[in-house]
């Protein structure tokens, strides 16, 4: 198996105007001024660290998080729900400048969402980060990102969906754990008429960020691969993973345990997703595979595509050993817990059900 040694960072350092700039006119003006944005890390570049990750400060009574629209927008009235949940936790908040903003699906232009997140990241007040909402956005600031006082004292990122860009890119470059959860516009208005696994899935924020061990099951499933692994939990959502493959923010996937979800996807889209993991070898030396939610679209009339979810997978896992599960409870769906992105997990697939616990 192939030695990996830490890659050297070289973080970027810009200085942004007074001015507004929409999209376009910001990020032309950056490569106009020959800026050349840092790649992190290549297809071929060696594997992060050896070492174990660093896990920032778990968070106590009093402790501030802050909340900020890095992908799509939200207005305040909309995560008020959100507001009042983390503060009844003994948690402050404050909101970011990004909340209410909006430029087309954006939570504000890519100058706005770059200074507003930058902000945060540098903030000594703030514990951790909370994305408001997903949709799309984060892979176009993703790069102008600065790390240096980050490192220096790290905070949790806290997100899903397209938040899996800074979970990845965090996990190949820095090695520092970050929080796979529901965001802010997963709470729900009225807690007395919320489903039970709505609290307990968001409740399990609370738990995570407050430093308790994580243990999740889910139900057996007849396409499971029996077996148990241990090994660092990544992975995220399979659509911006494949987004990011070949980047400086693509994840190296040598002896840990993935998990992938999605939504929105035709079956043939899915099976491609899963031919890029297999082609660019991420399938390889896994430790374990973990299929969370997939909301599958129907195919069109007589486009069917023959094959379920549980085969495209399984077809592309020839002569592989390590335990496979399906329907575990992550994804763009209610039962949605936090995981510890990066954290060690050991994962057990039985007969009679499937369980994953922080190690």
């Amino acid at each position: 198996m192939q030695k990996y040694f830490k890659e050297q960072q070289c973080p970027i350092i810009i200085t942004f105007s007074h001015s507004i700039m929409n999209r376009k006119n910001f990020l032309s003006s950056i490569i106009a001024a020959g800026a050349a944005v840092p790649a992190l890390g290549t297809v071929n570049s060696p594997n992060q660290s050896k070492e174990p990750p660093l896990i920032p400060a778990y968070l106590r009574s009093g402790d501030l998080i802050g909340l900020t629209c890095p992908a799509g927008n939200i207005t305040l009235l909309e995560i008020q729900p959100a507001i009042e949940r983390i503060e009844s936790w003994g948690f402050k908040v404050k909101i970011g400048d990004t909340i209410g903003k909006k430029d087309f699906t954006f939570g504000g232009t890519d100058e706005e969402r770059v200074k507003d997140f930058q902000q945060m990241l540098d903030d000594p007040d703030l514990k951790a980060i909370l994305s408001a909402r997903g949709g799309y956005g984060s892979i176009r600031i993703v790069d102008y990102l600065r790390w240096e006082k980050f490192v220096t004292q790290p905070k949790w990122i806290i997100g899903f969906s397209d938040i899996t860009v800074f979970h990845c890119h965090l996990n190949r470059n820095l090695n520092i754990v970050s929080l796979h959860s529901k965001m802010c516009n997963s709470f729900p208005e009225d807690w007395n008429k919320a489903e039970p696994i709505q609290v307990d899935t968001i409740n399990s924020i609370h738990q995570a960020l407050s430093g308790e061990k994580m243990k999740y099951v889910a139900n057996p499933d007849g396409k499971n691969k029996i077996g148990s692994c241990e090994g660092q939990l990544i992975g995220g959502n399979l659509k911006t993973i494949e987004s990011l493959s070949g980047t400086g923010s693509d994840i190296k996937t040598e002896g840990k345990i993935l998990f992938v979800e999605d939504t929105g996807e035709y079956l043939y889209s899915i099976d491609r997703m899963f031919w890029q993991l297999k082609r660019t070898g991420k399938l390889d030396y896994l430790e374990g595979l973990i299929i969370g939610g997939f909301k599958v679209k129907a195919d069109d009339a007589g486009e069917d595509f023959g094959i379920t979810l549980q085969e495209i997978v399984l077809e592309k896992l020839t002569g592989y050993d390590y335990p496979v599960c399906f329907n575990f409870p992550v994804g763009h769906q209610k039962d949605n817990y936090a995981l510890k992105y990066g954290v060690r997990h050991r994962l057990e697939v039985k007969m009679d059900g499937t369980s994953l616990e922080e190690i």
